[in-house]
């Protein structure tokens, strides 16, 4: 072998090991660290530090509630309904806009998404959509839960895999289900769908009850769409929730020995928060109704008998759903008031020069000798996303009278 083939094959070697070399190097430095568990930082769920959700010391406690957001993919997502004279370049931001632009005029305590948060079919990635969606409230730092609606599954997560996901976002208070503080003592393994649960608000800092649960906030999985006899229809509340519900409500009977005081209902009074509307809201049609009945109740076949369940309890005092947009009034059943939020997402469906809104409800406390008591009274209005952010339809749902 002479010295040029001896040079040649030594100067293919050398750019085989450095070609090696270089190759090893970038599998270190850019993939090795992502295929190894535990090599990056941890990121904790953050919490809010105002835990447990309680009253203010003024003795008020603020709920937002954000019907039916219809998430899409941000910026790429176009509106729906609304006029190009006002809405140039209209997308998903927008909404996000509007929820930034409600949490800043209102300030919540707390923040009720009350489904359909994303629209599955215009999401190409659920979970990076959910993040999105509920970006404002996260950024916010405001405790928050939600519930989903009949399109939030229509991406690339389950139902289940969707509540699992949210239960674990920054300064989520939502459950997949009920958790073992519950009154039947364990997890419950044979309820129906995903989101079920009871968040507690106790007492304003420095009263008696400031380590009293005197409100409850029970958050309902509706469901989506199911066939029956052959019919699709929308879903529904079904038995097992509601037997869970009936025991939750008289886990919080009162203790008749701790109530020293006249003003002490039977139980804390309660709100619902779901997404598809009860068959008995039809009724409502031809009652006295606060805001607009503008579109035909879209709910399931199927009468569960929810009504009759949250009668019985005896501590629901208004209910609170979505998914019709162009619905924003509350009727009364039965002692019960049923009130949507209206339309808050540019994404779905809605009206022509009928502004987007969302609903805010307001929980107040009786003061007496001791200083702040339980809740006295509660109270609801809707805040339109136009210039002003204007206030409609102010209105009282309930307020403690003694027997």
């Amino acid at each position: 072998m002479d010295s040029s083939s001896s040079a040649a094959n030594w100067n293919h070697s050398f750019l085989y090991l450095t070609f090696l070399y270089v190759l090893l190097y970038f599998l270190h430095t850019q993939i090795a660290h992502r295929l190894l568990i535990g090599h990056a930082p941890v990121t904790l769920k953050k919490t809010s530090p105002n835990l447990p959700l309680r009253f203010r010391s003024d003795g008020t406690f603020k709920i937002l509630q954000v019907a039916d957001m219809h998430y899409g993919n941000g910026g790429l997502t176009r509106c729906r309904d609304v006029l190009d004279s006002e809405f140039a370049g209209c997308s998903d931001r927008n909404t996000s806009l509007f929820l930034k632009r409600m949490i800043e005029a209102e300030k919540p305590d707390f923040i009720a998404f009350t489904g359909d948060n994303i629209f599955g079919p215009s999401s190409a990635d659920a979970a990076e959509s959910m993040i999105r969606a509920f970006g404002p409230a996260i950024e916010s730092g405001i405790p928050w839960a939600a519930v989903l609606g009949n399109h939030d599954q229509e991406s690339t997560m389950t139902r289940e895999e969707l509540m699992s996901f949210i239960s674990l976002m920054h300064y989520s208070l939502s459950q997949v289900n009920p958790l073992a503080e519950d009154p039947l003592g364990e997890r419950m393994q044979d309820i129906d769908g995903f989101g079920n649960y009871n968040l507690r608000v106790y007492g304003a800092p420095g009263s008696y009850l400031a380590n009293s649960s005197i409100l409850n906030l029970f958050f309902l999985d509706s469901g989506d769409r199911e066939t029956v006899n052959g019919v699709r229809t929308y879903g529904w509340i079904k038995e097992s929730q509601l037997r869970w519900l009936r025991g939750v409500s008289q886990g919080h009977s009162r203790d008749p020995d701790h109530s020293d005081n006249a003003f002490s209902p039977d139980k804390p009074p309660a709100l619902a928060f779901f997404h598809i509307p009860i068959p008995e809201i039809r009724q409502l049609w031809n009652k006295d109704i606060v805001g607009k009945f503008q579109e035909a109740v879209a709910c399931s076949s199927v009468n569960p008998g929810a009504l009759q369940t949250l009668v019985s309890m005896g501590d629901v005092k208004a209910v609170f759903i979505g998914h019709d947009h162009t619905n924003d009034f509350c009727g009364n059943l039965d002692g019960i008031w049923f009130c949507y939020g209206g339309g808050f997402g540019y994404h779905g469906y809605g009206k022509r020069g009928w502004p987007r809104r969302a609903r805010v409800i307001l929980a107040e406390l009786g003061k007496g000798e001791k200083g702040w008591m339980e809740v006295e009274r509660i109270r609801t209005w809707k805040r339109l996303d136009d210039e002003k952010l204007s206030k409609i339809d102010e209105q009282f749902l309930w307020e403690y009278h003694p027997s």
